[in-house]
């Protein structure tokens, strides 16, 4: 008994002396974590290979675990970034990617969830980041208006934290985005839009009438592949430029869940709910259109991604599938953070990240 006293009064102690610490232990916690989070580079850490990570799961709607579709690709020591939607720039950040990094951003299309974070990005990565010239964003032709539109949106900001900061932090030189436009290539073919340090990025043409132009793009590096499809219907095209690949990223909405949806705008008499999700299901791909593409084409594995409606319930993932499974088994259904590693000149498929 008197050992047991002994011990409690020694933890008390020990608990009283923590209490009246407290600041001071929080204090180097918290300069710790800040020496890590400062230091974080997820891109020193990867084995050679070809990467892919989502910064954004989602589409339009707001979800908890799917931002605004983004998706980040490290090819070797080059990080690469798809698309632009909401917080993508702050999932980067969480995933250890840093915005800084980003050599390039490509723009599937010029619809406004895939393009709203690009002034976000492109500001961090300039005054976060150690970079003398502009963010080179590609894009079919059109992105010229999309990044001049930016620009000038931003252009107050660029002096202001130039007169700040100075060129130490914000050197004129870098601020901002250039456009870097390529003709959308026709059907049955790709164009070379990027290549360098044993990388090639190659665009395709893909259907999402009446967003006009539209295009998928296919990395390629030391014998590893993968294709993002961005927003699309169910095309041949993709199955043909997918024969074979590692990855297959494709967007995909469920009918059966919008569906719903409207049925229940049309019963509260929402004339716009109800409008827009009817619209909605003529310009995408269904789970199962996408699970077919995959089979066809004979992928390695299918990512879900640009998930429409957001899934939120419990269950309801099965009724987003509604019977894709069946159709091609080695899938996964995006969610923010989830990331693959391709590592080179094998045929390795290796899930690193489930979520955030």
């Amino acid at each position: 008994m008197k050992k047991l006293l002994v011990v409690a009064g020694i933890v008390l102690m020990v608990v009283a002396l923590a209490f009246s610490q407290r600041a001071s232990i929080l204090e180097r916690l918290m300069a710790k974590g800040m020496e890590s989070r400062m230091g974080a580079n997820l891109i020193a850490e990867l084995e050679d290979g070809l990467h892919l990570a989502l910064c954004g799961a989602g589409g339009p709607l707001p979800a908890p675990n799917a931002s605004g579709p983004c998706v980040a690709v490290v090819a070797g020591k080059q990080l690469f970034v798809v698309d632009a939607g909401t917080d993508g720039t702050r999932n980067l950040g969480r995933m250890g990617f840093p915005a800084g990094k980003v050599k390039a951003v490509f723009l599937t299309h010029f619809h406004s969830d895939h393009i709203d974070g690009l002034g976000e990005l492109s500001t961090i990565r300039w005054a976060g980041g150690d970079n003398r010239s502009p963010l080179p964003v590609y894009g079919p032709r059109g992105v010229e208006r999309v990044v001049d539109g930016f620009n000038s949106a931003y252009a107050q900001d660029f002096t202001y934290r130039h007169a700040h900061h100075g060129d130490t932090v914000a050197p004129m030189s870098g601020a901002g985005m250039q456009a870097m436009p390529f003709d959308k290539p026709p059907m049955g073919e790709l164009v070379l839009v990027y290549e360098g340090d044993g990388l090639k990025i190659e665009a395709l043409a893909v259907d999402h009438a009446p967003v006009e132009p539209a295009v998928g793009y296919r990395f390629s590096y030391k014998g590893r592949s993968l294709l993002i499809t961005g927003d699309t219907t169910k095309q041949a095209n993709i199955q043909r430029f997918s024969q074979g690949i590692d990855l297959l990223v494709h967007e995909a909405l469920a009918p059966n869940l919008v569906n719903l949806m409207h049925d229940a705008a049309v019963k509260l008499d929402n004339k716009i709910m109800a409008k827009i999700t009817h619209d909605i299901l003529d310009y995408h791909a269904s789970p199962v259109e996408a699970a077919e593409t995959a089979r066809n084409a004979g992928v390695g594995h299918l990512l879900y991604y640009h998930i429409v409606p957001p899934l939120v319930i419990p269950g309801q993932k099965s009724l987003y599938l509604n019977g894709a499974e069946e159709v091609f088994p080695d899938y996964t259904i995006g969610e923010d953070g989830v990331s693959f590693s391709l590592p080179a000149n094998s045929t390795e498929i290796i899930k690193t990240r489930s979520g955030l």
